[in-house]
């Protein structure tokens, strides 16, 4: 698959840090599974993935977590 954002790379299974931030949570996930652009770093995420990465994420939120930082392979 070639990259949707630069247009030049080709999309390789890989991992990668996902970051979000709502109101005063910040909240980043390393070591995602993720397709990864080889020229460029965008993620592309299946939906199985980001579903899990969406529930960690409101699980930080909804405890008023600051700052949550977890490792994909303890955070699963």
């Amino acid at each position: 698959m070639n990259c949707i954002i630069c247009r030049f790379g080709h999309v390789a299974p890989g991992h990668t840090t996902v970051t979000l931030e709502r109101g005063k949570t910040i909240f980043i996930l390393k070591h995602v599974p993720a397709g990864v652009c080889d020229s460029c770093g965008e993620y592309y995420l299946d939906s199985a993935i980001a579903a899990q990465v969406q529930s960690q994420a409101t699980a930080a939120f909804e405890k008023g977590a600051e700052l949550e930082v977890l490792n994909w392979k303890l955070a699963s």
